[in-house]
């Protein structure tokens, strides 16, 4: 698929007192998009649309550039201490992404210039914690790949990460488009993860990212760049043929990554759940999703900050680990595997 672009873009005019900033305004000028200004790229106000269901999907092409003036890191467990805040939002159309309710009433995708800030930032976080090595993750909120052909914030970040003696570096993505990462001198401390999934998940629920095959050739870009490599199978989703669907992306997966010298892989599994608010949302959103949400069909969990979730129950959770796990066993015998319900 073509690199996103985007249809509308805000900047806040305290991000012109940065590099990427005036760089980026530049940038769109000279492709002829058309520029507005907002006080706060957390007030973006007049995105077009008739109704609420098309101000969304216009805001899913809308990009805003401004300053993160917060500075605390929010933590990121399990997968590592800290999220980094490069940008936030993203241009997909997942129907199941938790993102539908976290930013629900910010769809709009955001990038941050103050990018020195950030860095200073993370520093101090591994400075209180040196000797011990501190994760970054990147793509907590946003998928950042997904634009970072744009900003190069990435990039930046990788090669800032590289440069430190006690940090790392991850993110996940569903797009290809990752050339300009490949040279970057990431010392092998950043993992590249990419999501991948059954073909009826990504045909159904997944619009608005790169196709599977797109995400393997990639993988195998990022490889062979001596990355790290990972892959999230989330979420792993009950439908009809599921078992033989799953059997049949790791085939695909081994197969296209024969050859392939891979540096510590990685997998990680989730398994599908969702809250009612977000259920209320997707399908406001998306009204004509096959994605099953029955209530009667879960489990009931609480989950953290006493928001609770619908998850499969024990015994169909049980079995999806269990098939999902053989699988790995038998393709990637010598990867790392982590699974969470």
């Amino acid at each position: 698929m073509k690199p996103f672009m985007p249809q509308l873009v805000y900047i806040e005019p305290q991000a012109l007192e940065y590099p990427l900033g005036r760089e980026l305004k530049e940038k769109f000028e000279g492709m002829g998009i058309e520029i507005r200004e907002t006080t706060s790229h957390n007030q973006v106000r007049g995105i077009p649309g008739n109704n609420e269901l098309q101000q969304y999907r216009n805001a899913k092409s809308t990009l805003v550039v401004g300053v993160r003036r917060t500075l605390k890191f929010d933590t990121s467990k399990p997968s590592a201490e800290y999220a980094i805040p490069l940008a936030t939002g993203c241009m997909g159309h997942c129907h199941y992404c938790y993102l539908q309710t976290t930013l629900g009433s910010k769809p709009y995708i955001r990038t941050y210039v103050n990018l020195d800030e950030i860095f200073e930032q993370a520093q101090k976080y591994m400075d209180e914690r040196a000797p011990e090595i501190t994760r970054f993750e990147a793509a907590c909120t946003s998928d950042i790949v997904g634009i970072d052909h744009l900003t190069h914030s990435l990039k930046k970040a990788i090669e800032f990460i590289g440069k430190s003696e006690f940090g790392q570096l991850r993110f996940v993505t569903k797009y290809q488009h990752v050339d300009h990462l490949l040279d970057a001198e990431h010392n092998g401390k950043t993992r590249f993860r990419f999501s991948v999934n059954s073909r009826f998940v990504i045909k159904n629920f997944e619009p608005g990212t790169s196709s599977f095959d797109e995400r393997l050739e990639a993988a195998r870009k990022v490889a062979n760049a001596g990355y790290p490599l990972g892959f999230i199978v989330a979420p792993i989703y009950r439908h009809e043929g599921w078992e033989e669907g799953y059997k049949e992306l790791f085939e695909r997966l081994r197969a296209s990554l024969d050859g392939v010298f891979i540096n510590k892989l990685s997998f990680e599994m989730i398994q599908h759940r969702f809250t009612k608010p977000a259920k209320n949302v997707i399908l406001k959103r998306y009204p004509k999703t096959k994605l099953e949400m029955d209530e009667e069909k879960r489990k009931y969990k609480w989950g953290r900050y006493g928001i609770g979730k619908y998850v499969y129950p024990t015994e169909q959770a049980a079995e999806l680990e269990r098939t999902i796990r053989g699988y790995i066993n038998e393709y990637f015998p010598e990867a790392e595997v982590q699974y969470f319900t």
